[in-house]
């Protein structure tokens, strides 16, 4: 009887879903913005799509190879929805937190756009006390995003220190400056900003970031995603739709903890690592209750992070009109970047997603318009 009950309720928000207008959140939002959007209502309503992080960028065996992939070394397609990492960009490096080329990322997000790809962004920026500290020990002598102490010199956070008012509001204007100069870089051969989707300050309810829970108050992180939306708008990207996104939680109520307003967001999504019985069960009850919510505000919603693949997630997901799940980057073990390459994304549950109608890879959306 509960299953039959859940099952009922699933369906009635997706009943919600569908009824619903999309509207991007940015009232300036560029044509390609609002395509994006409604190409994304299209494409859900098709099925779910498949996202692998960092899959142009590099694989188990290879590294900034144009045209590589691990997903099509598997099976024989690119993923619907590609990710690209951007920590450190801050700090005006050439390469990214995960050794990535900045260059080589801007050819491929316009290669992937061009060809009918989505792309999908996170920043994994470093934190903004830390960093200054002399004798930090973190790569590039920066004290990275995991680095949470949080108290300056005033007994300020992380986040407060970087809002109007703080010390490092002057410092964290100049990060945003350097993201928006790389965001405007990425352009079509017609000088177009290209469209995508904008995770930042992501698993939010966590602890274990600089502007996680425990380490501010909600309504600053509220504040610190609002203002970032501002100065990206303000700086002319208004081609980006904007994700709000937290680390597991077990209720609509704990989700929304610090969510900064449906002005600044055009996808609701969760990340969710595990396996197991109490992993699906979690799992199926945070799709319940993320789909509820993007049905009373007119959002989209995603699992924007998993790993591994089973064929317990593969069956729940399509209960649900969850717009994509993406698991994690595959690394170049000759480089001692990735200690267990089954970890995320395998041949064979990767195979299993491929024959599966209800997911969808690059050449399923590459013409839905």
């Amino acid at each position: 009887m509960r299953k039959i009950l859940l099952s009922l309720l699933a369906l009635g928000s997706a009943l919600t879903l569908s009824a619903q207008a999309f509207v991007a959140s940015d009232p300036e939002a560029t044509p390609e913005a609002r395509q994006l959007l409604e190409r994304l209502v299209k494409i859900r309503d098709k099925g779910i799509m498949y996202g692998h992080q960092d899959d142009l960028m590099t694989g188990y065996t290879w590294w900034e190879v144009e045209g590589s992939s691990d997903t099509r070394r598997y099976t024989g397609d690119y993923p619907a929805i590609a990710g690209c990492e951007l920590g450190e960009l801050e700090l005006g490096h050439a390469r990214s937190l995960d050794s990535i080329s900045f260059a080589h990322m801007r050819r491929m997000a316009k290669w992937f756009h061009e060809r009918g790809g989505i792309l999908t962004v996170s920043w994994h920026l470093v934190n903004p006390i830390t960093s200054q500290w002399p004798g930090v020990k973190e790569p590039n002598g920066a004290g990275s995003a995991w680095e949470v102490k949080m108290l300056s010199a005033d007994g300020l956070n992380a986040v407060r220190s970087v809002l109007p008012g703080g010390e490092n509001n002057a410092m964290f204007n100049t990060w945003l400056d350097r993201l928006a100069d790389f965001f405007l870089s990425w352009r079509d051969d017609d000088g177009r900003l290209i469209p995508f989707l904008f995770r930042p300050y992501h698993e939010h309810s966590g602890n274990f970031f600089w502007w996680g829970r425990g380490r501010c108050y909600d309504e600053e992180y509220a504040a610190l995603f609002r203002y970032t939306v501002d100065y990206l708008r303000g700086r002319g990207l208004h081609n980006i739709l904007f994700m709000y996104n937290t680390d597991k939680v077990y209720s609509k109520e704990d989700f929304l903890r610090g969510y900064p307003g449906d002005a600044y967001c055009d996808m609701l999504s969760i990340d969710w690592y595990g396996s197991g019985a109490a992993f699906n069960r979690d799992v199926r009850r945070a799709m319940e209750f993320l789909s509820e919510t993007a049905g009373e505000k007119g959002k989209l919603f995603a699992l924007s992070e998993c790993g591994p693949l089973s064929l317990d997630l593969q069956k729940i997901l399509p209960d649900f009109k969850c717009s994509y799940v993406l698991t994690w980057r595959n690394a170049d073990t000759a480089n001692l970047r990735s200690p267990d390459p089954s970890k995320y994304q395998s041949d064979e549950l990767i195979q299993a997603l491929k024959a599966d109608r209800h997911y969808l890879f690059f050449e399923d959306i590459k013409n839905i318009k």
